[in-house]
């Protein structure tokens, strides 16, 4: 796994975004990830628990963003605005 690495030469925080109006609400983020996270009870649709995580959940993310049959879930570095490598299902 490649650190994701901030603006300033630094270990970032990974950011954590859902596209609420391209998700399903599959659940698949939830079931596989319930760290990171759940459901509205209202709509259905993924909510992120948190809004950004450590480097180490990268993989737990990474996972759960290419398991996301919408393609709904987005990693950012915060500091740097970019998306990280590997977040979207293709």
């Amino acid at each position: 796994m490649t650190p994701v690495t901030g603006a300033d030469g630094g270990t970032a925080r990974v950011g954590i975004r859902v596209d609420r109006d391209s998700c399903a609400g599959s659940g698949v983020c939830a079931l596989f990830e319930p760290r990171y996270f759940d459901q509205s009870e209202e709509d259905g649709l993924a909510l992120p628990r948190v809004r950004e995580a450590s480097p180490e959940a990268l993989p737990a993310l990474r996972a759960a963003a290419s398991r996301c049959p919408a393609g709904a879930i987005t990693l950012v570095a915060p500091d740097a605005r970019e998306s990280v490598a590997g977040d979207r299902a293709d």
